[in-house]
């Protein structure tokens, strides 16, 4: 997107805002998200093009303004993926945790003869 700038009413100073689209294509079905670098230093910095692999960290944060909440994906580092790395497979995802098993509730107005009373409404 197009770099946005302005000067803040508040404090004089001259600030810059550059948008960008990434898109995963390691997923099954790709997914995007819309984020933005603050600062002509750090768009400089970044010197995001299109069509490059990268991995980018940023920080997620909302706002709220006349009783609506906005979010704010921001950038803070982008590493640029060694070459070759779109054409290898992706790492494998660490095991997911599955907690425990919960014993069910034992229901108090169950019957003398172990037959469980279903009181649910439906």
């Amino acid at each position: 997107m197009p770099i946005r700038s302005g000067k803040s009413p508040r404090t004089g100073n001259d600030w810059a805002v550059q948008e960008y689209v990434l898109e995963t294509i390691q997923d099954q079905y790709p997914r995007h998200c819309a984020f933005e670098v603050f600062g002509q230093d750090r768009i400089a910095q970044m010197n995001i093009q299109q069509g490059e692999m990268l991995t980018v960290s940023f920080d997620l944060d909302a706002r709220e303004y006349n009783g609506r909440w906005y979010n704010s994906i921001r950038a803070w580092k982008v590493d640029r993926n060694v070459e070759g790395a779109a054409a290898a497979a992706p790492a494998a995802a660490p095991a997911a945790t599955i907690p425990p098993a919960v014993p069910a509730p034992t229901l108090n107005n169950a019957p003398a003869g172990g037959d469980k009373v279903d009181d649910l409404p439906f």
